[in-house]
């Protein structure tokens, strides 16, 4: 196919068919299998013609015998077996028709010289996950081989030179110990798929790149700075699709997307990352667009720009930032972000500066559906007015947009916020399901409303808290938390199924009353149908219930004994 998506949505119309015709089973997204009825008649028909050799996932010690490997075989798979060694004596003579041979997955250390040399036709062959710690020179005379896997090869520290696979397509290195690219790789010119995620690369040699001018997909280690991105390397590549890898600064990364917007280039596909290299082990992209900022101290002056489409952004380590959205800021632009994560930003005090004109041209966070939050000591609010430098006045409104697709968020260790999110916010969090707060030591209250708020109502009257599809909310080490919701509110959440409170949270002394979304339910004498609260002995029979004990008998509790949790797992 001319290009990788091209590729993609072909194979998904080949995959339909087959499960069309019941020749395939869908399992889940991204998972189909095959019945076994079905294999045993594919296997019963390649035993004759085409004639393909499959011993997958056999338990074999060693390689078929000589006389399996007949002059018509055309596919071999030997993978998920217990293959550690090629022994000389057991070594196909002549197979001059074979095109495949997949070894996937066998603890193979060494493959002998003459192992290649009567493949004249292979085309694809597969050493992934294996033992193999240097490959023979014989592979070079594989003039046909189209495709070359080796990912996840621990043990493998060099290749012998590629200059004579002039055919190869796709080669993928990801997870060696190589520490120098292959002596030849600038003659491989019909490469379009190739994969050097591999930490121990010292360099990407000047003048490679330009001359791999039909790459679609192309990958560096993020966290290697020694195989950082130029842009110079880059132009030339105008077939490119996927990209992954790390950029030096701002500056290299600015002049990256500037080249692409000029060339009207759309990556489909890409995970870039900008400035300090680090391994954070919470982070796992969830999307196909991903930035990673790291470590930036300043980039005042240098508006930051992004790739088209943008739907995952990490920011770690950038202390100088205030906030996200302001005037001279890239992320109000972002409408298809999903998922935000911002994590040990030392001067980060709220994420949009409502009175800010950043909100007038663009709803910030519009498409977002997961926020995570994470040592962030100056953070007082989502959302506030920005009514002077450090001013953390709260705003009463927000731009009907903003969060108006939010269905996670997560916060820990905040230690500068008291409340998470006001009452004035909620008509925004319509399409939220799961709250998670832990180690926010001064947070008071989850969901609050403002003085003014109570005072117009009066103090009689109950305010009501909307989360219609409120599913999870859990609670972890929070010694000041006084309420989950105001003492004047009532919760209207008839989705929420689980409430887990645990860690020192003996503050919280009550459980909210709820009103059903329909109906006139009384508060204390209703609870959502699913509910189940989860909790320490020692906190639920600490609760206090003022005048209404029989509201302990309409929730549903699960005490156990103080769970211990890891605050990295996301």
């Amino acid at each position: 196919m001319g290009t990788r998506q091209e590729m993609k949505e072909k194979g998904q119309v080949i995959l339909k068919k087959l499960e069309d015709n019941c020749l395939l089973e869908n399992v889940s997204s991204e998972e189909m299998k095959m019945h076994d009825a079905v294999r045993d008649m594919a296997l019963s028909i390649t035993r004759m013609n085409p004639r393909y050799m499959i011993q997958a996932g056999l338990q074999l010690g060693e390689l078929p015998e000589n006389e399996q490997w007949s002059l018509d075989i055309e596919k071999v798979s030997l993978m998920h077996n217990s293959i550690s060694e090629v022994s000389i004596d057991v070594l196909p003579t002549k197979c001059q028709l074979l095109t495949t041979l997949l070894l996937q997955h066998n603890p193979i250390k060494k493959i002998p010289y003459s192992f290649f040399i009567n493949m004249p036709c292979l085309c694809v062959l597969n050493l992934s996950f294996t033992k193999i710690e240097s490959l023979p020179n014989s592979i070079s005379e594989l003039k046909n081989l189209t495709t070359l896997l080796l990912r996840g090869c621990e043990e493998l520290r060099g290749l012998p030179c590629l200059s004579m696979l002039q055919e190869l397509k796709k080669l993928d290195l990801y997870g060696t110990e190589i520490e120098e690219v292959p002596e030849g790789m600038d003659m491989l010119i019909k490469l379009r798929y190739l994969d050097l995620q591999v930490f121990t690369l010292n360099e990407i040699p000047a003048g490679l790149l330009p001359k791999l001018v039909h790459l679609q997909h192309l990958s560096f280690a993020v966290d290697n700075e020694e195989t950082s991105l130029k842009v110079e390397e880059m132009e030339p590549l105008k077939k490119l699709e996927c990209l992954t890898g790390h950029f030096e600064d701002i500056s290299e990364f600015n002049k990256f997307i500037s080249s692409m917007q000029q060339s009207k280039k759309n990556l489909i596909k890409y995970y870039l990352q900008v400035g300090s290299c680090f391994k954070p082990a919470q982070i796992h992209p969830i999307t196909d667009k991903t930035v990673t900022i790291g470590g930036v101290q300043s980039w005042e002056g240098e508006l930051i720009m992004h790739p088209v489409e943008i739907q995952e952004l990490n920011i770690v380590e950038c202390d100088y930032l205030r906030n996200l959205v302001d005037d001279n800021s890239f992320f109000k632009n972002a409408i298809d972000l999903r998922v935000c994560r911002i994590l040990w930003c030392e001067g980060i005090e709220c994420l949009v500066p409502l009175s800010s004109s950043s909100c007038s041209s663009a709803h910030p966070f519009q498409s977002l559906e997961v926020l995570h939050l994470r040592d962030l000591p100056k953070l007082s609010a989502l959302l506030m007015k920005d009514a002077g430098i450090g001013s953390a006045t709260t705003s009463t409104s927000a731009p009907s947009a903003t969060f108006s697709h939010l269905k996670r968020i997560e916060v820990c260790r905040c230690s500068s916020m008291k409340t998470l999110l006001p009452h004035w916010l909620l008509p925004n969090l319509q399409n939220l399901e799961e709250i998670w707060v832990a180690e926010c030591y001064e947070i008071v209250e989850i969901l609050g409303a403002e003085t003014s708020e109570v005072e117009e109502k009066g103090s009689d009257a109950l305010i009501k808290f909307h989360l219609p599809k409120l599913r999870e909310l859990e609670l972890w080490s929070l010694p000041n938390l006084k309420s989950i919701c105001s003492k004047s509110g009532v919760m209207v959440c008839d989705s929420l199924q689980f409430i887990q409170v645990a860690g020192d949270c003996y503050k919280l002394k009550r459980i909210p009353p709820f009103v059903p979304l329909v109906g006139n339910g009384q508060p204390y004498a209703y609870a959502p149908p699913s509910l189940t609260i989860d909790s320490n002995t020692r906190w639920w029979e600490s609760l206090e219930w003022d005048d209404h004990p029989n509201f302990k008998n309409i929730l549903r509790s699960n005490p156990e004994e103080d769970k211990r949790y890891d605050p990295f797992m996301v």
